[in-house]
Parts: structure tokens; sequence; C-alpha cells
């Protein structure tokens, strides 16, 4: 491995996982009262665990850290609150939607990470082992994460179910 390549890989991993760290804690504090707010503390508290691991990798490998990728993962979880979600001020229903996939997405990456490091392992001695149960991990994180976000997908973009007098006048309309 490309000594240089893998330190910008690795810092930009790092970036993400920065990212990821907060927005998942933000999402696990909005939702703790949902269905879903235990599983999503959960993920939060494990990304937070795969960003540490992710800087022992990175200690291992003799890889320095770049406070300012780490700064730049800060503020790209920042700009999030930019975004319009259909009000000038405060969350909307969409606003988990939109979260939720950028935090599947981040998994997502945080999976390919762990696949790459995977195949240069035995030349790097990296454990391979622990390199799998992060994968395998990564993959739960995943399915609870895609799970809130269909049902929060559901409540935001389903048709309400009408009753009653006003379904019939909308029926005949």
């Amino acid at each position: 491995m490309h000594r240089k390549l893998l330190g910008i890989y690795l810092n930009d991993h790092l970036a993400g996982a920065t990212a990821g760290e907060h927005l998942s804690r933000h999402i696990a504090e909005h939702l703790r009262r949902s269905p879903y707010g235990g599983e999503l503390r959960r993920v939060a508290h494990e990304i937070a665990q795969d960003r540490q691991t992710l800087l022992e990798l990175m200690d291992d490998l003799d890889i320095p850290e770049r406070r300012h990728k780490v700064y730049a993962g800060r503020l790209a979880e920042k700009a999030r609150l930019v975004k319009l979600n259909g009000r000038l001020r405060g969350r909307s229903a969409l606003s988990s939607v939109t979260e939720l996939e950028t935090l599947r997405l981040g998994i997502e990456g945080k999976m390919l990470l762990w696949q790459t490091l995977l195949q240069f392992a035995p030349a790097k001695a990296l454990d391979e082992t622990r390199l799998k149960a992060l994968l395998e991990r990564a993959r739960h994180q995943a399915a609870a994460v895609e799970s809130a976000r269909r049902n929060a997908a559901v409540a935001t973009f389903a048709p309400a179910r009408r009753r009653g007098p006003a379904r019939l006048l909308s029926a005949r309309a």
C-alpha cells in the first residue's frame, strides 16, 4: 500500500466518522421516544467506538491524524442545518428521513473501509478477526438505521387515512 495514499484515505474516513458520530448522536436524541430510540442510541454508541477504533488502526499503521480533516467532518455535519426541510425554523418530518438516509450512507462507506482494510490485513499485520467483527457490526448498524428510515419515510410520505364523511367527499371529487 502506498503510505501517502493510505494516509489520505484513512483521514478521509476519519472525517466521515467524525460527521457520522455527531449525526448519529443527534438522530438518537431527536428520535429517543420513537420505537427505534433504543436501537438508535446503541448505533450512535457503536459509531463512536468505531471512530475510536479507526484512530487506533491509524496509530498502529503509523498514520497521523490530520486535524483539518476532523474539523472538515464536523463542519460537514453542521452543514445539514442549512438544508431546507420545508420549514424556516425547526425540524419537519422530512428532517428525520434525510438524516437517517445520510447516516445510512455513512455506514455503507464505513463498511467499504473495513472491507478494503481486510484485503490488506495480512500485509499490514492488521487483525482480520477484528476487522471482520467491525464489518459485521456495521451491517447490523445499517439494518437498524434502514428500518428506522423506512418507517420515517412511510410516516412522512404516506397519505393520511381519512375516515367518515371527509373520505366520501374526497372520493366523489
